[in-house]
């Protein structure tokens, strides 16, 4: 049996999955989350209710767009990670492919930005489910890495902390204009936590001043 991919079924689930979000988005953005209805999601997905609530038990999770495989392939990624890498390390390996999803969906993350800016009742949401996120991440890591937990989450949120301030710094830059490319701003902020913040932070610090070696202090 192939392994190459998803199936022609799998592969139409996760389409219409991707058209009910890139729908329920586009819309918020333009009228705001609480003036859009899931029939009006709908009839711009072009399916029928029904489909809707066999992928979205409401609105909101539509919006956010949140595909609870992605999580899971983080997770993987962490189980195969190479077995010698520090815990930083280990965890900067397994949010590789989240960077490169990102990329790869400019447009979407800035009407995202829009909503959440309008909504903070969707923003914290959105808050509390990377934090279970995280918190599973954590679990995961320590197990695999013989460490505390409570080392585990520090390592996995100041990643994620790393990460989102990329992301921010990507969203803003005007994307019609000459821009470094999302994993590079990610790799510049992840070495420099890796490196240890305090080495780094100071006044003409050039890139070349930190080291790229991930390193976690146990």
């Amino acid at each position: 049996m192939s392994t190459a991919g998803p199936g022609r079924r799998e592969r139409k689930k996760q389409q219409t999955r991707a058209a009910l979000s890139a729908a329920a988005l586009r819309l918020a953005a333009e009228r705001g989350v609480d003036h859009v209805s899931v029939e009006d999601i709908a009839e711009a997905a072009d399916v029928s209710v029904r489909t809707f609530f066999n992928y979205f038990s409401r609105k909101e999770e539509a919006v956010l767009g949140r595909d609870p495989e992605h999580a899971e392939r983080v997770r993987e990624r962490l189980r195969t990670a190479p077995p010698d890498l520090p815990p930083l390390a280990t965890v900067r390996y397994a949010f590789a492919g989240l960077v490169e999803q990102l990329e790869s969906e400019r447009e979407s993350f800035g009407r995202l930005a829009t909503v959440l800016a309008g909504s903070p009742r969707l923003l914290g949401e959105l808050v509390a489910i990377g934090a279970e996120d995280e918190r599973r991440l954590a679990d995961l890591l320590a197990e695999l890495r013989g460490i505390s937990y409570p080392h585990a989450l520090l390592v996995v949120s100041a990643t994620g902390i790393a990460l989102r301030i990329a992301v921010e710094e990507w969203g803003l830059l005007p994307p019609d204009s000459p821009h470094p490319p999302l994993r590079e701003l990610a790799d510049r902020a992840l070495d420099r936590l890796a490196a240890g913040l305090d080495s780094v932070d100071r006044p003409g610090a050039a890139p070349s001043d930190t080291d790229p070696t991930p390193k976690a202090a146990e």
